[in-house]
C-alpha cells in the first residue's frame, strides 16, 4: 500500500505539475501577445482589413513634420488630413501637409473634429476658410466622438443634431457634396443610427470588424491607431503611431467620391 499511494501522490504531483506548466504558459503567452498589441507589433484587425485592397492613413499635427513623398510610397492610396476643430482652432501643420500631400498620387481629403460647444455655423466657417475647396479631393469629414467631460455625460440626441445638422448642411452647399462622417460605435447608435444615409461613413473599429446596429454599410474603416510607417517625425517623437483605414471597394469607387472643386 505504501508503494502504491507513493505511485498515486507521484503521478498527481506530475499532473499538477503539467497543468501549472500550461497555465504559466499561457499567462506568458497573453502577457507577450499584450506586449505586440501595444507597441503595434501584432494587431488583430490587420488581418480583417488586409481584404480591402485601398487603404490610407489619417493625420494631424501630432505626428510631426511628414515627408510626403515617403509616407506616399508606404502602399497607402489616401490621406485624410486634420484640419480645424471646434470654431476656431486650425491644426498648426494642415497648411504645409495640405500642400504638400497634394503634390502625391495620394488621394486627399481633410477632417473637423466636431465640438459639442460651438454652433454649427461656426464651425462650418472655421472649416470653410481653412479647407480649400479644391477639385480631385475628398469631401471633408466631420469627426464626430465623444471627448473630455462628455465621455461620461453625452450631450442630448437634440443638442448635438442641432449643432450637426446645420453644419452638414453649410458644408453641402459650399463642397457641393455630402460630408463624410466620422463616428466610432457608440456615437453612431447613439446619434446616428437610422440618418444621414447620404453622408458616407467611416467608422471606427479597432478591435473587431464594424458591425452596425441598424446593418448599414460603412465606406471607411479605421482599423487601427497601432500603424509604424516611414516618413513622418512623429515615428521618433511625441506620437509614434498613425491611424490606419480602408476603403469598402476598389480605387475606381474612391474616384468617384472625388469633389469637382470650386477653385
Amino acid at each position: 500500500m505504501t508503494a502504491q499511494k507513493t505511485e498515486r501522490t507521484r503521478r498527481r504531483r506530475t499532473r499538477w505539475w503539467l497543468a501549472g506548466g500550461a497555465v504559466g504558459t499561457a499567462v506568458l503567452a497573453a502577457g507577450v501577445c499584450a506586449v505586440l498589441i501595444a507597441t503595434g507589433i501584432l494587431w488583430p484587425n490587420r488581418i480583417f482589413a488586409s481584404t480591402y485592397p485601398v487603404r490610407g492613413a489619417d493625420v494631424s499635427t501630432y505626428q510631426g513634420a511628414i515627408d510626403w513623398p515617403v509616407l506616399a510610397k508606404q502602399d497607402l492610396d489616401f490621406a485624410i488630413l486634420k484640419a480645424t476643430e471646434g470654431s476656431t482652432d486650425k491644426d498648426s501643420r494642415f497648411d504645409q501637409n495640405w500642400a504638400e500631400a497634394r503634390k502625391t498620387p495620394l488621394i486627399v481629403g481633410a477632417y473637423h473634429f466636431f465640438s459639442f460647444d460651438s454652433s454649427g455655423a461656426a464651425q462650418a466657417r472655421n472649416i470653410i476658410r481653412t479647407v480649400p475647396a479644391e477639385a480631385g479631393t475628398l469631401p471633408v469629414t466631420v469627426d464626430l466622438e465623444f471627448y473630455g467631460a462628455y465621455l461620461a455625460k453625452p450631450p442630448s440626441v437634440e443638442r448635438v443634431r442641432s449643432i450637426l445638422d446645420p453644419l452638414l448642411t453649410a458644408l453641402r452647399t459650399h463642397y457641393g457634396v455630402p460630408a463624410i462622417i466620422y463616428a466610432t460605435p457608440d456615437v453612431y447608435d447613439r446619434y446616428l443610427r437610422g440618418s444621414y444615409t447620404d453622408n458616407p461613413l467611416w467608422i471606427r473599429s479597432v478591435a473587431l470588424p464594424p458591425e452596425l446596429p441598424d446593418g448599414r454599410d460603412w465606406t471607411f474603416w479605421q482599423y487601427s491607431d497601432r500603424e509604424r510607417l516611414a516618413g513622418y517625425a512623429g515615428e521618433d517623437g511625441d506620437e509614434p503611431y498613425l491611424d490606419m483605414n480602408v476603403f469598402s471597394g476598389s480605387m475606381e469607387a474612391l474616384e468617384t467620391l472625388r469633389q469637382s472643386g470650386t477653385q
